[in-house]
């Protein structure tokens, strides 16, 4: 077989690229934070879907900052059966982080075995220790399997990356599952442990992805 070369006249050439599969991943909701204790999305509230439109759900986490370092707060997630009148979902998670301070002092990778649940209703966390300087925060994402599913438990997967209190880079994976077979119509994020501290700024994105 010959070699073919392209060069940028070939690749200018090009009148159709309609062989290219569009994109999958289908926008449906934007919170922004503004000293806020709770981020919830409700499946047919303002314009949330949360339902076997999509067999796959995305939450992406945009520089999540909370109002202070009071009692470690910890980003975390929960889940609701009946609309959001109450995020006590049972789950089984599992849950492991990496870290490096800033100053090359420490690092590692360990599991985090006071931060994974076992049949527990309590909220998941997704970071812990958050930092709360002017510059630090945490991103990530966390996607939501088949959430509607009135047959199967939901399994959902976070990975979370943020400026830890003390100064270091951390990066944190959970998994897990709600055990019900009741559909999952409501997903609420808030900084746990410490109560009093509120999500102060950011945002959380809500994406469908469709033929998944």
């Amino acid at each position: 077989m010959a070699l073919v070369k392209y060069n940028n006249n070939s690749i200018s050439a090009v009148s159709s690229l309609a062989s290219l599969p569009s994109g999958a991943l289908v926008p449906i909701k934007t919170l922004t934070a503004s000293g806020s204790a709770t981020m919830s999305f409700v499946h047919g509230s303002s314009d949330v879907v949360l339902d076997n439109t999509y067999p796959i759900y995305v939450f992406k986490f945009i520089n999540i900052h909370p109002s202070s370092e009071s009692g470690s707060p910890a980003f975390s997630v929960n889940f609701s059966t009946d609309s959001g009148s109450n995020y006590n979902v049972t789950k089984t998670t599992t849950c492991f982080a990496s870290y490096h301070a800033e100053n090359d002092s420490a690092s590692a990778v360990a599991y985090r075995t006071s931060d994974d649940i076992a049949q527990g209703t309590g909220f998941q966390i997704l970071n812990t220790d958050s930092g709360a300087d002017n510059d630090q925060s945490t991103s990530g994402e966390m996607f939501l399997f088949n959430p509607s599913s009135d047959t199967f438990v939901k399994h959902f997967i976070s990975n979370t990356n943020f400026s830890q209190l003390n100064d270091l880079s951390m990066s944190f994976y959970v998994a897990g599952y709600c055990n019900t077979t009741s559909a999952i119509n409501g997903v609420q994020f808030k900084f746990s442990i410490a109560s009093s501290v509120n999500i102060d700024s950011g945002k959380i994105k809500l994406y469908g992805i469709k033929d998944s």
